[in-house]
C-alpha cells in the first residue's frame, strides 16, 4: 500500500496552532482577537512586524493561556539579516504538511519536537505596489519578490485535507462566523475553497512577477549591478 496515499481524514478540524505572517494587516486587529475569544487556549506562531502587531492586540487580553511565539523562538533559528530567511524551515514544513491519521508524520512530529499546524495566514510582499511606483529600481522589485509566504500558502492549500490557508482578510468575518458554529473547527468545504483561492493568490503573484521580468531588457539589467544607476 501506498503510504503516501491518504486514506481517513477529519472533515471538521480544531483550529489550535496557526502560524501568522502578513503585509496586509487589514482586519488582523478584530480576527486575533476573535480567534481567541473561540480557542482561549490557541497556540499563534508569527514572524517581524506580525509578531509585534499580534502582541499589541493581545495586550489587554487576560487569558494567559494564549501562547504566542515568534518562529525563530520555536524552530531555534533567528532570523537573517533583514527577514531574508524567516519561515523556511523544517519544522515549520513539518507541522503545515502532516496528516493526522499517518502514524509517520505523528513520528516525526515527535521527533523534532514539532507541533501540527491547523491555519496558514499569509498575504504577500506587495511586489505589484513597488513596480507601479515610477522610482522603483530592478533591486528594489527583486527585494520584493517574496519567496516564504508564497511557500506557507502552497504547502498549506496542498494540505486542504487538514489546513486552512487564508489570504485574503476579507474571509477573515466568515472563517469567525464558521468557527464560532462548529465549536472552534473549520469544515473541509471551507478548507477546500480557501485552497482554490490560495492558489489563485499565488498564481496572480507569480504571474506579475513573470510578466514584469519579461518586459525588462536584459542590457538595463546589466547596467544596474555594474555599478552604474538604475534607469
Amino acid at each position: 500500500m501506498d503510504k503516501n496515499i491518504v486514506n481517513k481524514i477529519d472533515d471538521l478540524v480544531k483550529i489550535n496552532t496557526i502560524l501568522v505572517s502578513v503585509s496586509d494587516k487589514s482586519g488582523l486587529g478584530e480576527f486575533i482577537s476573535g480567534l481567541v475569544d473561540i480557542n482561549s487556549k490557541i497556540r499563534i506562531l508569527s514572524t517581524g512586524g506580525t509578531y509585534l502587531a499580534i502582541k499589541e492586540i493581545l495586550a489587554n487580553k487576560t487569558l494567559e493561556q494564549v501562547w504566542l511565539e515568534q518562529v525563530s523562538d520555536y524552530t531555534g533559528q533567528p532570523e537573517t539579516q533583514g527577514g531574508l530567511v524567516k519561515t523556511l524551515d523544517f519544522k515549520i514544513y513539518l507541522g503545515v504538511l502532516t496528516e493526522t491519521y499517518n502514524e509517520s508524520h505523528q513520528n516525526d512530529l515527535k521527533r523534532v519536537g514539532a507541533v501540527a499546524i491547523d491555519m496558514v495566514v499569509v498575504n504577500l510582499y506587495p511586489f505589484k505596489n513597488t513596480i507601479s511606483k515610477s522610482d522603483v529600481t530592478y533591486e528594489k522589485a527583486r527585494g520584493n519578490i517574496d519567496i516564504g509566504g508564497p511557500t506557507m500558502i502552497r504547502a498549506s492549500a496542498k494540505n486542504f485535507i487538514r489546513v486552512a490557508s487564508v489570504v485574503d482578510p476579507f474571509d477573515y468575518p466568515t472563517i469567525l462566523s464558521d468557527m464560532r458554529q462548529l465549536n472552534g473547527t473549520l469544515s473541509l468545504e471551507k478548507r477546500f475553497s480557501l485552497a482554490k483561492k490560495a492558489f489563485e493568490h499565488t498564481a496572480l503573484y507569480d504571474r506579475t512577477i513573470a510578466d514584469y521580468l519579461n518586459n525588462i531588457e536584459f542590457e538595463r539589467v546589466k547596467l544596474c549591478y555594474s555599478g552604474m544607476p538604475d534607469l
